[in-house]
Protein backbone atom coordinates (compact mmCIF):
# COMPACT_ATOMS: atom_id res chain seq x y z
CA UNK A 1 0.00 0.00 0.00
CA UNK A 2 0.86 3.81 -0.49
CA UNK A 3 2.57 4.80 2.89
CA UNK A 4 3.34 8.41 2.62
CA UNK A 5 3.25 10.47 -0.87
CA UNK A 6 6.22 13.58 -1.61
CA UNK A 7 5.67 15.97 -4.07
CA UNK A 8 7.47 19.42 -5.23
CA UNK A 9 7.17 21.98 -7.81
CA UNK A 10 4.05 20.45 -9.39
CA UNK A 11 1.00 22.35 -9.75
CA UNK A 12 -0.05 24.54 -5.75
CA UNK A 13 3.06 22.84 -4.64
CA UNK A 14 5.94 25.01 -5.01
CA UNK A 15 8.00 23.43 -1.48
CA UNK A 16 8.12 19.48 -1.15
CA UNK A 17 4.48 18.44 0.28
CA UNK A 18 3.60 15.04 2.24
CA UNK A 19 1.15 12.94 2.57
CA UNK A 20 1.31 10.53 5.20
CA UNK A 21 -0.58 7.60 5.67
CA UNK A 22 1.40 6.08 8.58
CA UNK A 23 -0.51 4.56 11.23
CA UNK A 24 0.13 7.28 13.78
CA UNK A 25 -2.38 5.55 17.31
CA UNK A 26 -3.54 2.60 17.84
CA UNK A 27 -7.17 3.31 18.74
CA UNK A 28 -9.04 0.35 19.54
CA UNK A 29 -11.99 1.15 17.28
CA UNK A 30 -12.38 0.55 13.44
CA UNK A 31 -9.22 -1.16 12.70
CA UNK A 32 -10.71 -2.31 9.75
CA UNK A 33 -9.37 1.23 8.49
CA UNK A 34 -5.85 0.47 8.86
CA UNK A 35 -3.89 -2.33 7.51
CA UNK A 36 -0.26 -3.81 7.66
CA UNK A 37 0.03 -0.17 9.81
CA UNK A 38 -0.73 2.01 7.16
CA UNK A 39 -3.81 4.13 6.72
CA UNK A 40 -6.37 1.65 4.33
CA UNK A 41 -9.61 4.52 4.28
CA UNK A 42 -8.80 8.13 4.51
CA UNK A 43 -10.44 10.86 4.01
CA UNK A 44 -9.42 14.90 3.18
CA UNK A 45 -10.71 17.73 3.94
CA UNK A 46 -9.92 20.81 2.90
CA UNK A 47 -11.01 24.31 1.58
CA UNK A 48 -11.38 25.46 -1.87
CA UNK A 49 -8.65 26.36 -3.31
CA UNK A 50 -6.44 24.40 -0.58
CA UNK A 51 -4.95 21.59 -3.37
CA UNK A 52 -7.17 19.18 -2.37
CA UNK A 53 -7.66 17.60 -6.60
CA UNK A 54 -4.00 18.41 -7.63
CA UNK A 55 -3.02 16.63 -4.51
CA UNK A 56 -4.55 13.31 -6.09
CA UNK A 57 -3.14 14.50 -9.63
CA UNK A 58 0.07 14.27 -8.08
CA UNK A 59 -0.34 10.96 -6.97
CA UNK A 60 -1.69 9.64 -9.93
CA UNK A 61 1.06 11.39 -11.95
CA UNK A 62 3.10 8.18 -12.36
CA UNK A 63 0.32 6.31 -13.75
CA UNK A 64 1.21 8.45 -16.94
CA UNK A 65 4.32 6.46 -17.63
CA UNK A 66 4.18 3.93 -15.55
CA UNK A 67 1.22 1.83 -17.15
CA UNK A 68 0.45 0.41 -20.65
CA UNK A 69 -3.16 2.10 -20.83
CA UNK A 70 -1.59 5.70 -19.62
CA UNK A 71 -4.90 8.02 -21.40
CA UNK A 72 -4.72 11.22 -19.06
CA UNK A 73 -7.71 13.60 -18.77
CA UNK A 74 -6.82 17.02 -21.21
CA UNK A 75 -6.97 19.01 -17.80
CA UNK A 76 -4.08 16.85 -16.53
CA UNK A 77 -1.15 17.78 -18.25
CA UNK A 78 -1.83 21.66 -18.18
CA UNK A 79 -0.12 23.92 -16.19
CA UNK A 80 2.14 20.66 -14.97
CA UNK A 81 4.59 22.99 -12.96
CA UNK A 82 4.23 25.54 -10.30
CA UNK A 83 4.21 29.16 -11.26
CA UNK A 84 7.19 29.98 -9.11
CA UNK A 85 9.56 26.24 -10.12
CA UNK A 86 12.63 27.79 -10.51
CA UNK A 87 14.29 24.90 -10.97
CA UNK A 88 12.20 23.50 -13.90
CA UNK A 89 11.23 20.40 -13.17
CA UNK A 90 8.56 18.90 -10.64
CA UNK A 91 9.60 16.11 -7.93
CA UNK A 92 7.47 12.76 -6.89
CA UNK A 93 8.51 10.25 -4.08
CA UNK A 94 6.24 7.23 -3.23
CA UNK A 95 7.26 5.01 -0.28
CA UNK A 96 5.09 1.61 -0.44
CA UNK A 97 4.62 -0.67 1.64
CA UNK A 98 4.08 -4.45 0.76
CA UNK A 99 4.17 -7.02 3.69
CA UNK A 100 7.55 -6.83 5.39
CA UNK A 101 8.55 -4.83 2.31
CA UNK A 102 9.55 -1.40 1.94
CA UNK A 103 9.76 0.13 -1.96
CA UNK A 104 10.44 3.69 -2.60
CA UNK A 105 9.41 5.21 -6.19
CA UNK A 106 11.19 8.64 -7.09
CA UNK A 107 11.73 10.75 -10.11
CA UNK A 108 11.76 14.24 -12.08
CA UNK A 109 9.70 15.74 -14.86
CA UNK A 110 9.51 19.03 -16.62
CA UNK A 111 6.53 17.65 -18.15
CA UNK A 112 3.77 15.00 -17.59
CA UNK A 113 5.82 12.67 -20.30
CA UNK A 114 9.22 14.07 -20.07
CA UNK A 115 11.35 12.25 -17.23
CA UNK A 116 14.59 13.51 -16.40
CA UNK A 117 15.56 11.01 -13.73
CA UNK A 118 13.96 8.00 -11.88
CA UNK A 119 14.93 5.90 -9.31
CA UNK A 120 13.64 2.80 -6.81
CA UNK A 121 14.99 1.95 -3.36
CA UNK A 122 13.77 -1.78 -2.18
CA UNK A 123 13.95 -1.85 1.67
CA UNK A 124 16.32 1.21 1.50
CA UNK A 125 18.70 -0.44 -1.36
CA UNK A 126 19.19 1.87 -4.27
CA UNK A 127 18.37 -0.90 -7.27
CA UNK A 128 17.96 1.39 -10.28
CA UNK A 129 18.83 4.88 -11.00
CA UNK A 130 18.82 6.77 -14.24
CA UNK A 131 19.99 10.81 -14.67
CA UNK A 132 19.64 11.66 -18.19
CA UNK A 133 21.04 15.44 -18.03
CA UNK A 134 24.13 13.66 -16.27
CA UNK A 135 25.23 9.76 -17.37
CA UNK A 136 22.35 7.99 -19.35
CA UNK A 137 23.96 4.82 -18.05
CA UNK A 138 21.43 3.11 -16.17
CA UNK A 139 21.87 1.54 -12.87
CA UNK A 140 19.91 -1.67 -12.86
CA UNK A 141 20.88 -4.31 -10.16
CA UNK A 142 16.94 -6.10 -9.64
CA UNK A 143 17.55 -9.83 -9.99
CA UNK A 144 16.76 -11.07 -13.58
CA UNK A 145 18.01 -8.03 -14.94
CA UNK A 146 21.42 -8.76 -16.10
CA UNK A 147 21.11 -8.89 -19.77
CA UNK A 148 19.48 -5.81 -20.16
CA UNK A 149 20.79 -3.09 -21.73
CA UNK A 150 21.75 -0.06 -19.84
CA UNK A 151 22.67 2.51 -21.96
CA UNK A 152 19.55 4.75 -22.53
CA UNK A 153 21.52 7.47 -24.87
CA UNK A 154 19.36 8.51 -27.65
CA UNK A 155 16.10 6.98 -25.85
CA UNK A 156 12.88 9.01 -25.49
CA UNK A 157 12.45 11.16 -22.43
CA UNK A 158 8.77 9.44 -21.91
CA UNK A 159 10.14 5.78 -21.82
CA UNK A 160 10.21 5.04 -18.26
CA UNK A 161 13.59 2.76 -17.18
CA UNK A 162 10.72 0.81 -14.62
CA UNK A 163 8.52 0.06 -17.66
CA UNK A 164 11.68 -1.17 -18.95
CA UNK A 165 12.62 -3.29 -16.71
CA UNK A 166 9.20 -4.99 -16.01
CA UNK A 167 8.63 -5.80 -19.58
CA UNK A 168 12.25 -7.15 -20.70
CA UNK A 169 12.58 -9.43 -17.41
CA UNK A 170 11.94 -12.71 -16.26
CA UNK A 171 12.60 -12.32 -12.81
CA UNK A 172 13.28 -15.29 -10.04
CA UNK A 173 11.27 -15.86 -6.76
CA UNK A 174 13.16 -13.93 -4.18
CA UNK A 175 12.58 -10.60 -1.54
CA UNK A 176 13.69 -7.99 -3.75
CA UNK A 177 12.12 -9.06 -7.18
CA UNK A 178 8.87 -10.19 -5.55
CA UNK A 179 8.19 -6.32 -3.74
CA UNK A 180 9.21 -5.11 -7.33
CA UNK A 181 6.24 -7.32 -8.88
CA UNK A 182 3.95 -5.91 -5.94
CA UNK A 183 4.92 -2.44 -6.83
CA UNK A 184 4.00 -2.71 -10.65
CA UNK A 185 0.80 -4.97 -9.65
CA UNK A 186 -0.30 -2.09 -7.41
CA UNK A 187 0.26 1.12 -10.03
CA UNK A 188 -1.79 -1.38 -12.35
CA UNK A 189 -4.87 -0.95 -10.10
CA UNK A 190 -4.89 2.22 -9.20
CA UNK A 191 -7.75 4.27 -10.01
CA UNK A 192 -9.04 7.79 -10.13
CA UNK A 193 -12.25 9.15 -10.96
CA UNK A 194 -14.46 12.03 -10.57
CA UNK A 195 -17.94 13.10 -11.05
CA UNK A 196 -18.74 17.04 -11.37
CA UNK A 197 -20.73 19.22 -13.87
CA UNK A 198 -18.24 19.30 -16.14
CA UNK A 199 -18.06 15.40 -16.87
CA UNK A 200 -16.76 12.20 -15.54
CA UNK A 201 -13.31 11.94 -15.78
CA UNK A 202 -10.88 8.94 -14.55
CA UNK A 203 -7.33 8.04 -14.51
CA UNK A 204 -5.54 4.67 -14.10
CA UNK A 205 -7.60 1.34 -14.06
CA UNK A 206 -8.88 0.95 -17.90
CA UNK A 207 -12.54 0.50 -18.53
CA UNK A 208 -14.63 -0.89 -20.83
CA UNK A 209 -14.99 1.79 -23.30
CA UNK A 210 -18.97 1.23 -22.42
CA UNK A 211 -21.74 4.01 -21.30
CA UNK A 212 -22.50 3.30 -17.90
CA UNK A 213 -25.99 1.35 -18.47
CA UNK A 214 -24.07 -0.36 -21.49
CA UNK A 215 -21.45 -1.62 -19.22
CA UNK A 216 -23.67 -2.86 -16.42
CA UNK A 217 -26.06 -4.46 -18.34
CA UNK A 218 -22.71 -6.65 -20.18
CA UNK A 219 -22.18 -8.10 -16.43
CA UNK A 220 -25.66 -8.65 -15.87
CA UNK A 221 -25.65 -6.83 -13.10
CA UNK A 222 -28.96 -4.64 -13.44
CA UNK A 223 -30.94 -6.28 -10.24
CA UNK A 224 -27.67 -5.46 -8.35
CA UNK A 225 -27.62 -2.28 -9.27
CA UNK A 226 -31.43 -2.08 -8.74
CA UNK A 227 -30.71 -3.46 -4.85
CA UNK A 228 -27.93 -0.94 -5.02
CA UNK A 229 -30.25 2.26 -5.47
CA UNK A 230 -32.76 1.54 -3.23
CA UNK A 231 -30.43 0.84 -0.75
CA UNK A 232 -28.97 4.29 -0.79
CA UNK A 233 -32.30 5.83 -0.80
CA UNK A 234 -33.06 5.76 -4.70
CA UNK A 235 -36.80 3.98 -4.83
CA UNK A 236 -36.72 2.55 -8.08
CA UNK A 237 -37.25 -0.34 -10.45
CA UNK A 238 -35.08 -1.04 -13.36
CA UNK A 239 -35.38 -3.00 -16.43
CA UNK A 240 -33.12 -3.99 -19.77
CA UNK A 241 -34.41 -2.13 -22.67
CA UNK A 242 -33.88 -1.33 -26.09
CA UNK A 243 -32.62 2.30 -27.34
CA UNK A 244 -31.37 3.05 -31.07
CA UNK A 245 -28.28 2.80 -29.77
CA UNK A 246 -28.83 -0.42 -28.25
CA UNK A 247 -29.40 -1.83 -25.35
CA UNK A 248 -29.63 0.53 -22.08
CA UNK A 249 -31.41 0.39 -18.64
CA UNK A 250 -34.58 2.06 -17.89
CA UNK A 251 -36.70 3.24 -14.69
CA UNK A 252 -39.98 0.54 -14.87
CA UNK A 253 -43.09 2.78 -14.25
CA UNK A 254 -45.22 -0.27 -14.68
CA UNK A 255 -47.37 1.12 -17.53
CA UNK A 256 -43.93 3.22 -18.92
CA UNK A 257 -40.46 2.79 -18.80
CA UNK A 258 -37.50 5.81 -19.08
CA UNK A 259 -34.30 5.57 -19.89
CA UNK A 260 -32.57 6.01 -16.74
CA UNK A 261 -29.91 8.74 -18.48
CA UNK A 262 -32.96 10.67 -19.15
CA UNK A 263 -34.10 11.61 -16.32
CA UNK A 264 -32.11 10.23 -13.38
CA UNK A 265 -31.15 12.86 -11.45
CA UNK A 266 -27.24 14.38 -11.29
CA UNK A 267 -26.97 12.20 -7.86
CA UNK A 268 -28.20 9.04 -8.89
CA UNK A 269 -26.22 9.46 -12.60
CA UNK A 270 -23.19 9.80 -9.69
CA UNK A 271 -24.12 6.58 -7.91
CA UNK A 272 -24.10 4.57 -11.34
CA UNK A 273 -20.72 6.17 -11.94
CA UNK A 274 -19.95 4.96 -8.54
CA UNK A 275 -21.27 1.08 -9.24
CA UNK A 276 -19.75 1.25 -12.44
CA UNK A 277 -16.37 1.11 -10.70
CA UNK A 278 -17.29 -0.94 -7.95
CA UNK A 279 -18.00 -4.22 -10.67
CA UNK A 280 -14.01 -3.89 -10.86
CA UNK A 281 -13.11 -3.44 -6.92
CA UNK A 282 -11.22 -6.99 -7.30
CA UNK A 283 -8.66 -5.21 -9.95
CA UNK A 284 -7.99 -1.94 -7.99
CA UNK A 285 -5.31 -1.67 -5.16
CA UNK A 286 -5.97 2.03 -4.67
CA UNK A 287 -8.90 4.28 -5.42
CA UNK A 288 -9.26 7.79 -5.17
CA UNK A 289 -12.19 9.90 -5.74
CA UNK A 290 -12.01 13.66 -5.64
CA UNK A 291 -14.68 15.34 -4.39
CA UNK A 292 -16.80 11.62 -3.93
CA UNK A 293 -20.01 13.14 -2.67
CA UNK A 294 -20.32 16.37 -4.45
CA UNK A 295 -24.22 15.21 -5.20
CA UNK A 296 -24.48 13.21 -2.01
CA UNK A 297 -27.04 13.81 0.60
CA UNK A 298 -24.76 13.13 3.97
CA UNK A 299 -26.53 10.03 4.72
CA UNK A 300 -25.67 8.09 1.54
CA UNK A 301 -22.23 9.54 2.00
CA UNK A 302 -22.14 8.16 5.17
CA UNK A 303 -23.21 4.66 3.26
CA UNK A 304 -20.51 4.98 0.86
CA UNK A 305 -17.50 6.07 2.97
CA UNK A 306 -18.60 1.96 5.19
CA UNK A 307 -18.88 0.27 1.55
CA UNK A 308 -15.23 1.42 0.58
CA UNK A 309 -13.78 1.25 4.02
CA UNK A 310 -15.16 -2.64 3.90
CA UNK A 311 -13.17 -3.03 0.92
CA UNK A 312 -10.03 -4.77 -0.14
CA UNK A 313 -8.47 -1.77 -1.63
CA UNK A 314 -6.90 1.37 -0.47
CA UNK A 315 -8.75 4.42 -0.36
CA UNK A 316 -8.13 8.12 -0.76
CA UNK A 317 -11.32 10.36 -0.69
CA UNK A 318 -11.39 14.24 -0.65
CA UNK A 319 -14.41 15.99 0.48
CA UNK A 320 -16.37 19.29 1.89
CA UNK A 321 -18.50 17.51 4.10
CA UNK A 322 -17.83 17.50 8.06
CA UNK A 323 -20.98 15.17 8.31
CA UNK A 324 -18.65 11.66 7.80
CA UNK A 325 -15.55 12.98 10.43
CA UNK A 326 -17.41 10.22 13.15
CA UNK A 327 -15.64 8.14 14.81
CA UNK A 328 -18.67 5.88 14.03
CA UNK A 329 -16.75 5.39 10.36
CA UNK A 330 -13.40 5.56 10.45
CA UNK A 331 -10.97 6.81 13.12
CA UNK A 332 -9.10 10.06 14.20
CA UNK A 333 -5.58 9.29 12.38
CA UNK A 334 -8.04 8.37 8.72
CA UNK A 335 -9.56 12.15 8.78
CA UNK A 336 -7.18 14.43 7.08
CA UNK A 337 -7.08 18.43 7.60
CA UNK A 338 -5.29 19.90 4.00
CA UNK A 339 -4.17 23.58 3.31
CA UNK A 340 -2.04 25.24 1.04
CA UNK A 341 0.76 23.82 3.14
CA UNK A 342 0.72 20.61 4.54
CA UNK A 343 -1.92 17.79 5.40
CA UNK A 344 -2.27 15.84 8.93
CA UNK A 345 -4.45 13.98 10.21
CA UNK A 346 -6.60 14.89 13.25
CA UNK A 347 -4.96 13.33 16.05
CA UNK A 348 -1.78 15.18 15.33
CA UNK A 349 -3.82 18.83 15.07
CA UNK A 350 -4.87 18.42 18.59
CA UNK A 351 -2.42 17.78 21.80
CA UNK A 352 -5.81 16.04 23.63
CA UNK A 353 -6.47 12.79 23.76
CA UNK A 354 -9.32 11.84 21.15
CA UNK A 355 -11.83 8.55 22.52
CA UNK A 356 -14.43 7.20 20.65
CA UNK A 357 -16.90 9.05 22.41
CA UNK A 358 -15.96 12.42 20.68
CA UNK A 359 -17.99 13.72 18.37
CA UNK A 360 -14.91 14.89 15.98
CA UNK A 361 -17.10 17.14 13.88
CA UNK A 362 -18.25 19.35 16.54
CA UNK A 363 -14.62 19.83 17.67
CA UNK A 364 -13.38 20.35 14.14
CA UNK A 365 -16.16 23.17 13.64
CA UNK A 366 -15.54 24.37 17.06
CA UNK A 367 -11.40 24.98 15.92
CA UNK A 368 -10.27 22.19 18.14
CA UNK A 369 -8.31 21.18 15.10
CA UNK A 370 -5.91 24.32 14.72
CA UNK A 371 -2.64 22.83 15.84
CA UNK A 372 -0.10 24.42 13.95
CA UNK A 373 3.07 22.36 13.64
CA UNK A 374 6.34 24.46 15.15
CA UNK A 375 8.38 24.01 12.53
Amino acid sequence: MLQKFEVSGFRGFEKNFVLDLAQKRNYEFNSEAIDNSVVKTSVIYGKNGSGKSNLTHAIFDLISHLTEESKLPPFFSKNYLNAKNKKGYASFKYHFKFGDSNVTYFYDKKTARSIIREGLDINGVNYVFLDRNDNKIAKIKIPGTESLNNDFTGADDNVSIISYINNNSIFPDGEITNAFKNFISYVKGMLFFRSLLEGNSFIGLESSGRSICQDIIEHDNIKDFDNFLNANGVECKLKEIETTNGKSIGFDFGDSVIPFMEIASTGTKSLGLFFFWMQRMDQVSLICIDEFDAFYHHELSQNLVTILRDMKAQVILTTHNTSIMSNDILRPDCYFVMDSKSVSPLNDLTDKEIRVAHNLEKIYKAGGFNKKDDN
